[in-house]
């Protein structure tokens, strides 16, 4: 048995619920569930909930103007600035987390004590220690928790995966996954608007004053995120991974610089490349250039090309020649709300979701590294563990 199966192996245990409960809920049962800050990416994924039928009963956020917001959608929810508070109100069967990323790993946990199903956003941590930790507690407990990676909720991204494993593609050396958005600029330090509980914001943090662009951009210091290295790469590296059949890369090198961004500590413009068994996995992000807008991924093999974006796939025969129409093309956009979907039937059927922590896991665990190799500025490599760095 090689490494990669041996990984496999102990992850598929590891999937495997210790036991599984009946269902609270009928087939036509509406779920009542609890938003967990309500920032942007919040109150869009309670838009997605509320439209499927289920029905917001509370939310909860550091920041007053967030919850005001979220109030317009839902107003019968009950207000809450403490998170543990609100997984204590009776009637609650779900949680959704959209919390900062730093708040990702104590919030679930806190779910699974009290007994909460759980739609926790990517990345599904902050580090590859947390990972193996909130595997073994979600593992520990009888608890459906879905994580916010709708690609594997996607149509075209399965129909794409089996053309690449029916062999379309030949030989695979190299993958590609690619963000290019024209937003980068420096960061907003004016006052913010309204009320914020700072310290709660802070958290297990280290404890400084307040500066409003770390509330703001949190995505973009280190306390708090792994940058849009773990926030983008979560999800790219996903698809990469399972289309190739593996569990996280050997080593990883990267380098990134803050280009518009002023102020932030995470870089706007890097380049990681992973090594594998066999390929090689080059990841790169600009946020100061919009050709080729948006994310992309890149399977190169001997015998085709096949991209996916948000448009769907389209797969180039070899010998590649410049103005070749597409051998086979596949329009679909990515869907959150057959994600959500996916979620909310399993939480009725009690089987495991699309994206398990183990998945979620795993599609970090290359983003991790590279944030580690960047900043140690050189060459690092994953141990069999998933965990030890060297």
């Amino acid at each position: 048995m090689n490494r990669r199966d041996a990984i496999s192996t102990t992850l598929a245990a590891a999937a495997a619920p210790l036991f599984v409960p009946q269902s609270a809920f009928g087939a036509n049962d509406r779920i009542a569930y609890g938003m967990i800050a309500v920032g942007g990416r919040g109150r869009y994924l309670n838009q997605k909930f509320s439209a499927q039928g289920n029905q917001c009963i509370a939310v909860c956020d550091v920041y007053k103007p967030n919850i005001e917001k979220a109030l317009k959608d839902t107003p019968q929810a009950k207000v809450f600035g403490d998170y543990e508070e609100l997984l204590a109100m009776k009637g609650l069967d779900a949680v959704v987390i959209a919390s900062p990323d730093h708040h990702h790993c104590p919030m679930l946990l806190s779910a699974l004590k009290a007994g909460k199903d759980a739609y926790l956003e990517k990345p599904v941590s902050k580090s590859l220690e947390e990972s193996k930790r909130i595997i073994a507690a979600v593992r520990g407990s009888d608890r459906i928790v879905q994580v916010g990676m709708q690609r594997r909720s996607a149509p075209a991204i399965f129909k794409a995966k089996k053309l690449l494993d029916e062999g379309a593609l030949g030989r695979i050396s190299l993958v590609r996954p690619q963000w290019f958005w024209n937003v980068a600029k420096p960061l907003n330090n004016t006052p913010l608007e309204g009320e914020i509980d700072w310290k709660r914001f802070v958290g297990s943090a280290y404890a400084r004053p307040l500066e409003p662009m770390r509330f703001r951009s949190w995505r973009y210091f280190f306390d708090y995120a792994g940058g849009n290295m773990t926030d983008q790469g979560t999800h790219l590296m996903d698809v990469v991974q399972w289309f190739m059949g593996v569990t996280g890369p050997r080593n990883a090198v990267s380098q990134g610089f803050v280009a518009k961004m002023t102020g932030a500590e995470h870089p706007d413009v890097f380049s990681a490349t992973f090594g594998y068994d066999g390929f090689l996995v080059n990841w790169t992000l600009d946020y100061g250039n919009a050709y080729q807008n948006g994310w992309s991924i890149a399977f190169h093999g001997d015998k085709g090309t096949m991209i996916l974006d948000d448009n769907g796939f389209r797969l180039f025969a070899e010998p590649w020649k410049k103005g070749a129409a597409p051998a086979v093309e596949e329009e679909s956009p990515v869907p959150v709300e057959a994600h959500v979907q996916n979620f909310t039937d399993c939480m009725r059927s009690r089987k495991q979701p699309n994206c398990p922590v183990e998945i979620a896991a795993q599609a970090v665990s290359g983003p991790h590294l590279a944030n580690l190799a960047m900043f140690r500025e050189r060459k690092v490599y994953l141990a069999e563990d998933g965990v030890t760095v060297s």
